[in-house]
């Protein structure tokens, strides 16, 4: 839904705007007409003037062509030959009677139309209509309409084809996991097959036990996999207990000895249960906890997962790290698809953690500023929802 919106919004910026083009070029066709009305008018006075006898016909007929101009709208100054206001109709209001201002209107009417130089009558300043101004905004409304129209289709298409590639996506994740399914269950079968024969050997007993946690770990991840673009399920989470849970993962797998990564989990509040996915909350918290401890690779150091109960039934998954940090320059770009600042990193992590949380959970991912290390916070709750 997120996607689409401004799809939405685009299409209703060009439904209204064409609703208001229609109606616009309407009241355009009716001032058409009732300016082709007043020309008849004025010929038909013209004519009749020429055909009357009465020596007063000419000077009434100029009298009513006068009042149809006044009626028109049209902005008129007629100066004589030094440049005096000799006579002016339908000038703005706060122009009227001064000698100065009317001529500087003047040259602003010369500026929009060529004056007209009558002999024996002056000069003719004249402006336009009010459809005339009107029908300037026309070439600017259809290119803004076509420019709606390309933005409308171009997000469309690149809508379309990111819709498609991540169904491709979907569909090889959700194969992946259904390929994966066999030697899982060959794997699972070795391993009762080399407890039943070997109880004695204690490094083995413990290397079994490593590697029942690590096929269970596998089925968790292919169980993930068939997740893809699917809708979450809603079900009540304890984040306190999913946090506990990756650090207890994280914690007996990062190095101990030289270079040691520390990992410990702290609950803050009893309340720490939110509606969601707990195997997509899982694989966010995890991505989040990889990223940190990829982070301290090569150098050590001290990974912290937190929960914190916040006001208004919200809760705060804190993942932070003491390694270099995030640089200023690439902190807008670490949530892009496919941007990883490592050598052989796929850029998925923190993508995909994201996604889950603003779009399956309307909750919020977030980068804090800090000058020691990373430290990214997941907000859950009734507020993110909003």
């Amino acid at each position: 839904m997120r996607r689409t919106a401004p799809l939405w919004a685009v299409v209703f910026g060009v439904v209204a705007l064409l609703t208001w083009y229609v109606f616009y070029m309407r009241s355009v066709v009716t001032d058409l007409r009732v300016e082709a009305a007043r020309v008849g008018k004025m010929y038909a006075r013209v004519y009749d003037a020429l055909n009357d006898p009465n020596p007063d016909a000419a000077t009434t007929a100029l009298q009513d062509l006068s009042s149809l101009i006044r009626e028109s709208g049209v902005p008129v100054i007629v100066t004589d030959a030094s440049g005096v206001v000799t006579a002016s109709q339908n000038l703005p209001e706060n122009i009227r009677g001064n000698n100065a201002r009317i001529r500087e209107y003047a040259r602003q009417l010369a500026s929009e139309n060529t004056p007209v130089v009558e002999r024996g009558v002056g000069t003719v300043y004249f402006g336009n209509t009010t459809l005339v101004e009107g029908l300037r905004v026309v070439p600017a409304l259809q290119a803004l309409l076509i420019a709606m129209f390309l933005t409308a289709g171009i997000y469309a298409l690149r809508t379309r084809g990111r819709a498609d590639r991540e169904q491709i996506w979907a569909g090889m994740a959700r194969e992946s996991a259904h390929q994966l399914g066999t030697p899982l269950s060959s794997m699972s079968g070795w391993i009762e097959v080399l407890r039943d024969h070997d109880t004695v050997d204690p490094v083995l007993t413990h290397a079994l036990t490593h590697m029942e946690g690590d096929l269970e770990r596998l089925r968790r991840v292919a169980f993930r996999f068939e997740r893809i673009g699917r809708p979450p399920r809603r079900e009540k989470v304890n984040l306190g207990d999913v946090v506990d849970n990756v650090a207890t993962y994280f914690r007996a797998r990062v190095p101990t000895l030289a270079k040691a990564v520390t990992i410990r989990s702290v609950r803050r509040g009893e309340s720490l249960v939110v509606d969601g996915d707990p195997v997509l909350l899982e694989w966010a918290i995890e991505s989040l906890a990889k990223n940190a401890i990829d982070a301290l690779a090569g150098r050590g150091g001290r990974v912290t997962l937190s929960t914190q109960e916040l006001p208004e039934g919200r809760v705060r998954v804190r993942v932070k790290d003491n390694g270099p940090g995030v640089p200023r320059e690439l902190r807008k770009r670490i949530f892009d698809a496919g941007f990883s600042t490592k050598e052989k990193g796929w850029g998925i992590g923190l993508s995909l953690a994201r996604r889950i949380i603003t779009e399956g959970h309307n909750g919020r991912l977030l980068l804090q500023s800090g000058t020691r290390g990373a430290t990214f916070d997941i907000i859950l709750g009734h507020e993110s929802r909003v």
